[in-house]
């Protein structure tokens, strides 16, 4: 998809890759509305990005349906023209713990931004997009929907659900305008714990990685590869040597996978 001269809407847009993929539309030349809960990530966003910027601020919790509702007049009365894309990265997770040991209103919270806000934002803005001459709906998963992570259940069936959402939308928009894409991160260096008000356990920081050679992926090359592969027309965006080997293990041994995961990730959440 040419990106020059669109309109994208780019929620998670207040730091992390929803921040760095906004930069790197506006360096192509589109305009952006970047979306996201918090004020003070999307002033610090602004303020990066640089006066004249073709840049708006919106500060909207996509778990909020009305709000989203609304967003896409908001859109357009700021830049004058309708969206043509959406890139929907605002996710969190939450504390690392069994299903058995999370709250109902633990679970709810994360489908409620993870799933729903990918669903609210697709159904407020897809008649718009396909009214335009071309669009483009990119939501993010994750390698934890490819093969289950101990602690983070909730999480990964969430972001499984955004996986068949995405690819029905693939399967009920093949002949139309609208460009879909699904994007498969791992391990990015943002601050999704930090937003998401969690705590990782010693054994899964960055740094307890980092002793064994692993290092997280930084968020500016992971938007450089969500980018280019919108601008390829790709549905699979897989980001990151561990996603990659995450979607082989998953197609290759997928039973073993999962408690190969387990094995590795169990001992160190102290499950038993």
């Amino acid at each position: 998809m040419e990106i020059g001269g669109r309109l994208f809407v780019v929620t998670g847009a207040g730091n992390g890759i929803g921040r760095e993929v906004a930069f790197l539309l506006l360096a192509r030349g589109a305009r952006v509305a970047a979306v996201s809960r918090g004020a003070a990530g999307l002033e610090r966003t602004a303020e990066l990005a640089g006066p004249g910027a073709a840049l708006s601020t919106h500060v909207v919790d996509v778990a909020d349906r009305a709000a989203v509702a609304a967003l896409p007049a908001a859109v357009e009365a700021a830049h004058g023209i309708p969206a043509d894309g959406i890139i929907n990265v605002a996710g969190i997770i939450h504390r690392f713990a069994k299903i058995s040991d999370l709250s109902m209103e633990e679970i709810e919270h994360v489908v409620d931004v993870d799933l729903w806000g990918t669903v609210n934002m697709t159904k407020a803005f897809l008649a718009g997009l396909m009214a335009r001459p071309s669009a483009s709906i990119v939501n993010f998963g994750s390698m934890g929907a490819l093969i289950p992570f101990p602690g983070q259940g909730a999480y990964g069936a969430s972001k499984g659900g955004v996986h068949l959402f995405t690819e029905t939308l693939l399967a009920e928009l093949r002949d139309t305008s609208i460009q879909v894409s699904l994007v498969m991160p791992g391990a990015v260096a943002t601050n999704i714990l930090g937003g998401s008000g969690v705590d990782a356990p010693r054994g899964l920081t960055f740094e307890a990685a980092a002793k064994f050679g692993y290092r997280p992926m930084k968020a500016t090359t992971a938007a450089r590869r969500v980018v280019r592969g919108i601008e390829r027309g790709r549905f699979r965006i897989l980001v990151g040597a561990d996603a990659r080997i995450f979607d082989g293990l998953r197609r290759v041994l997928p039973g073993g996978a999962i408690r190969l995961i387990a094995w590795i990730v169990a001992p160190i959440l102290g499950f038993r």
